[in-house]
C-alpha cells in the first residue's frame, strides 16, 4: 500500500469558492490512482488536503487530473495550486491558477518546465498535442475589415472561456482608480479649468510631487 499526502488550494478571489464535489486522481510513470474525492466545499483562500492510498507505487508523478461535478446549482471553482507527497518524501507541484467550470476535467502537469523532448511518456506528449489543440481552437483568428488587423473569432467576450477573459476582480480594481482618479482631479480644478495653464509650477498642483517631477523631466 503506497500513501500519497495532497494538499488542494483555493484561490483567494472572493468568488474563488465552490460547493460542488472536487475528486482527483494522480498519473504516474507506472500507473494511476483511483479518482478521490477531495471535498465537496472550497473556501476562497482555504487548503483541503487529504490522503490517497494505491496498491503500488504510482513512480514519479506527471500530472493530476482535477474533476468538478454539479451537485445542484453550477458554482465555478478557482484553483491555485496542488501539492503531492510521495511515500518516499518526493513533493511534487502542480500549478493550475485557472477557473473550472460545469462538469469537466482538467489535466496539469508537474510543474517543472519540461520542454517537448523532455516528453519521455506516451501520456505527456498525448497531454501536450491536446493542450496545443485547444489552445487553437480557443484563439482563432478573423479579418475584422480588409486592411485591418486581425481579431479574435468570437462576437462577443463572453463566447471566450472564463480563463481568457479579463478578470472582473481587476475591471473592478481599474474601475476603482479611475473614479478616485477624477474625482482627485476634479477636486484640483483639472477638468472643469476652462482657462489656459500659465506656469509649469501651477500645473504641479494637481498633481503629486513624483509625477510633477517626471512632467517637467518630459517638458
Amino acid at each position: 500500500m503506497a500513501v500519497y499526502k495532497v494538499t488542494v488550494a483555493t484561490g483567494d478571489m472572493v468568488e474563488a469558492g465552490t460547493n460542488n464535489s472536487i475528486s482527483i486522481t494522480l498519473v504516474g510513470s507506472y500507473g494511476e490512482s483511483r479518482q478521490t474525492t477531495v471535498s465537496f466545499l472550497f473556501l476562497p483562500g482555504k487548503e483541503r488536503s487529504l490522503s490517497v492510498r494505491c496498491r503500488q507505487d504510482l513512480g514519479p508523478i506527471v500530472l493530476i487530473r482535477l474533476h468538478k461535478w454539479r451537485l445542484f446549482l453550477e458554482d465555478a471553482w478557482f484553483c491555485k495550486d496542488v501539492r503531492v507527497t510521495a511515500p518516499n518524501g518526493t513533493l511534487y507541484r502542480f500549478p493550475c491558477y485557472q477557473w473550472l467550470e460545469g462538469v469537466t476535467t482538467v489535466e496539469v502537469r508537474e510543474g517543472s518546465g519540461k520542454k517537448l523532448v523532455d516528453d519521455n511518456l506516451q501520456i505527456l506528449k498525448e497531454h501536450r498535442h491536446q493542450e496545443l489543440a485547444a489552445r487553437q481552437e480557443a484563439y482563432r483568428w478573423k479579418d475584422f475589415a480588409q486592411g485591418w488587423p486581425r481579431c479574435l473569432s468570437v462576437d462577443s467576450i463572453f463566447e471566450l472561456d472564463s480563463n481568457i477573459q479579463f478578470s472582473r476582480i481587476r475591471a473592478n480594481n481599474f474601475t476603482g482608480f479611475l473614479i478616485f482618479q477624477g474625482a482627485s482631479h476634479f477636486l484640483s480644478g483639472f477638468l472643469l479649468r476652462r482657462s489656459s495653464w500659465k506656469s509649469l509650477d501651477e500645473m504641479r498642483t494637481i498633481f503629486s510631487r513624483t509625477q510633477g517631477r517626471d512632467i517637467g523631466g518630459c517638458l
